[in-house]
């Protein structure tokens, strides 16, 4: 799926009325818990419905922003970034979940993504009154409520990683209603999220406002040209994506490999391509939005300046960026960082020429690169992987970022797929596709006698380096530890519900009948 924060005309009323809410360089991201629009008259015209779509995604981005929170769930939790001063955080990389910071109680906090979700229900259940605008026609009607049902899915499966059972409904109802729900079981939410993925994946283009032979799909989508929504809406592709991360966190390798081969021999078709390591770490690449060419980004969400989404939180730069003797900030010190000892581990000691953080022993003294890492001979090196500040043209004084919240791209949907292959005893198929990422990085290959679970430990290091700060640490911990079932403490946590939030004591309190997770009892 391109990014998932729309690009929109500040023209419509709505689409302004959104973009006052959802982005603005002195205001965090917090949407109230009402609709997209009002129930009674709001759902009749094209200008209606594509305000509708936009503030989808809009709410979308900011149930994962919030707090950064996508950074909290995916990147801190027995992560390899160490918390500096923020004992708050430190609680969370701890695995203390249930301690008494508001951070925590916040995140823990489900209110954004049934926002969202609701959202998403209402657009499906109201769109069709749009229809009596001739100039939203059917095939308009068809790929927006396609759009809807998929970022529905994506939510919820978002959720289940974080919370397990959660309480499901397809119904738009917000108040009373919602908090009247019971939890449900997580697979059978899963099990929804594939169905429905499935069901639109075809429904969805490999990019929008191309050329359409078959003319399924609005040849002007908005009257926006193909470039206008790179990095944009859902795509096909995106819809695969997301349905072989749900199988991978079913263990259901067989769907994930099957779902991630659509992604690798398609992936031309959506303008995606490779990484190189400029363009992962360039101010204005991959992890800049709103770019006509900047295709890279599979699933994302735009903070894009020319449309006002400069902010301080819903960026892994509020937490990673500090002062360097090359990149001025007031900042002196970060909220978290990544030791030396991991750095040299993951890097420099153990692969020595990596692109991303190594030594080249090709100069004398060796070159030390700082791709991923500045500061390093200093006591706290500073991550500055993405390091995209004010629009990627200024220093850190402004302390104000536009980095996208990039949930996955094509190498790590790669990556994927060669633990996919692993786990099916695929060896040399997986093998050769890791050797293939490693050598975009400047790596060796894969020693042919690395196999079992050797060589599900290498493609998850691999994951390590390529991804970090990108959200997938915990995740990637989970899955790994599934597949080795070496761990018994772990094993004993998972089987206790240890893996998931808590449920925030807020949430609780409105709703008799949901129950605390046994394991945060």
């Amino acid at each position: 799926m391109k990014t998932l924060y729309m690009k929109w005309d500040r023209g419509y009323c709505l689409g302004v009325l959104f973009m006052i809410l959802l982005a603005s360089c002195n205001k965090k991201l917090d949407i109230p818990a009402t609709s997209i629009a009002d129930e009674e008259g709001h759902w009749s015209t094209y200008e209606n419905a594509r305000s509708g779509i936009i503030g989808l995604y809009g709410l979308t981005r900011t149930a994962l922003a919030q707090n950064n929170a996508h950074w909290v769930y995916g990147e801190l939790r027995q992560g390899d970034f160490k918390a500096l001063q923020r004992s708050d955080l430190k609680a969370v990389i701890d695995n203390k979940l249930n301690a008494g910071y508001p951070l925590l109680q916040q995140v823990a906090n489900w209110r954004h993504f049934y926002a969202a979700i609701n959202a998403c229900n209402l657009f499906i259940e109201r769109a069709s009154g749009c229809l009596a605008d001739i100039r939203y026609t059917e095939a308009y009607y068809n790929l927006d409520v396609a759009q809807a049902r998929a970022l529905r899915a994506f939510l919820y499966f978002y959720m289940v990683r974080i919370w397990g059972d959660i309480p499901f409904t397809t119904s738009s109802g917000e108040g009373s209603n919602f908090q009247a729900l019971p939890s449900t079981d997580k697979n059978a939410v899963l099990t929804f999220a594939t169905s429905e993925l499935k069901e639109v994946a075809g429904k969805l283009p490999f990019l929008y406002s191309a050329i359409d032979p078959d003319q399924i799909f609005p040849s002007n989508y908005y009257r926006e040209s193909v470039d206008y929504w790179a990095n944009a809406p859902i795509t096909r592709l995106a819809a695969y994506a997301m349905l072989a991360h749900i199988a991978a966190w079913q263990g259901n390798y067989i769907d994930a490999a099957i779902y991630t081969e659509v992604v690798a021999n398609n992936y031309t078709k959506s303008n995606l391509d490779y990484a190189t390591i400029n363009t992962l770490v360039s101010p204005t690449g991959l992890f800049a939005g709103g770019t006509g060419s900047n295709y890279r980004q599979l699933i994302g969400f735009n903070f894009t300046k020319e449309r006002g989404e400069t902010t301080v939180d819903g960026h892994i730069e509020n937490l990673t960026l500090a002062n360097t003797n090359t990149f001025y900030m007031s900042k002196k010190l970060p909220d978290i960082y990544v030791d030396k000892p991991t750095i040299s581990d993951l890097f420099a000691a153990n692969e020595g020429n990596d692109d991303r953080f190594g030594y080249d022993n090709q100069y004398t003294p060796a070159l030390l690169y700082t791709t991923y890492f500045e500061n390093y001979n200093a006591e706290i090196p500073i991550f500055k992987k993405v390091r995209i500040v004010d629009g990627g043209v200024n220093t850190g004084q402004f302390a104000v970022f536009n980095s996208s919240l990039v949930f996955t791209r094509l190498e790590e949907i790669l990556l994927l797929r060669a633990e996919a292959l692993a786990a099916l005893g695929r060896e040399s198929d997986a093998r050769t596709l890791l050797s293939s990422l490693r050598g975009r990085r400047s790596l060796v290959s894969v020693s042919p006698l690395s196999s079992g679970n050797n060589l599900i430990k290498e493609i998850f290091r691999e994951r390590r380096r390529e991804l970090m700060g990108e959200g997938w640490r915990w995740y990637d911990i989970v899955r790994e530890k599934r597949l080795l079932n070496d761990d018994p403490e772990f094993n004993a946590m998972s089987q206790g519900g240890g893996i998931y939030w808590p449920i925030a004591q807020d949430i609780l309190a409105k709703n008799s009948l949901l129950k605390q997770n046994n394991y945060w009892k």
